[in-house]
């Protein structure tokens, strides 16, 4: 899965010296904040909106830095908040809209959901890394986006997650464990349409 939207983030660089230097952290975390919020929340609004706004949080909020503290940890505190407050809202939203259609109501909005066609490159393979990542509970889709994709090591992320290094590694290896249960879960019904005579993309069938 490495490189499907990969981009190192620099986790322990310098500190911001004050809020003068944050037009700089901006410009050099702006694309790392919003691949990782696109990995969170799946759909490329929310994860403009959501970086940009985690931005504007820290900002607002830099006084609350602890001096001794690096920005980027504190940023990203932010930007997970927002992304899975985001993420909780969302999953009311759908609850809610399946309920008006058991009711007789109109169909939920599309687009409300995980659209692995937003994240990559149009490719049958990465959509299916993307939906089963997005079947996956928040943090260990998180362990998942930040170690596969973000590039960060088990130090670094250990450092974002404020957890130690062992928990990182037991929470990736269950989220690796789950993601490959998924992926066979996928394949099996897929070959089971497929036996069924139920055409693959293209209109073939077996």
């Amino acid at each position: 899965m490495d490189g499907v939207c990969g981009q190192s983030v620099q986790v322990c660089g310098p500190d911001i010296g004050s809020k003068d230097d944050f037009e700089t952290f901006v410009k050099q975390h702006m694309k790392a904040a919003y691949l990782t919020a696109l990995g969170l929340v799946g759909n490329r609004e929310d994860a403009l909106e959501l970086s940009q706004e985690a931005f504007f949080r820290a900002y607002k909020h830099y006084d609350q830095l602890n001096s001794k503290g690096k920005f980027f940890p504190w940023f990203y505190q932010i930007l997970r908040n927002l992304c899975f407050s985001h993420l909780r809202k969302r999953r009311v939203r759908k609850t809610s809209s399946l309920d008006n259609v058991e009711e007789g109501g109109p169909e939920p909005e599309i687009g409300d959901h995980f659209d692995p066609e937003t994240i990559a490159e149009r490719n049958e393979s990465k959509d299916r890394i993307w939906r089963a990542i997005g079947r996956l509970d928040e943090k260990h889709r998180e362990v998942i986006i930040l170690r596969h994709f973000r590039n960060l090591s088990y130090d670094d992320m250990a450092k974002l997650l404020f957890c130690n290094r062992g928990t990182v590694t037991s929470r990736l290896f269950y989220a690796r464990q789950r993601l490959k249960e998924i992926l066979e879960q996928e394949s099996g019904a897929s070959d089971a349409k497929c036996s069924a005579g139920e055409p693959r993309k293209g209109g073939q069938t077996l």
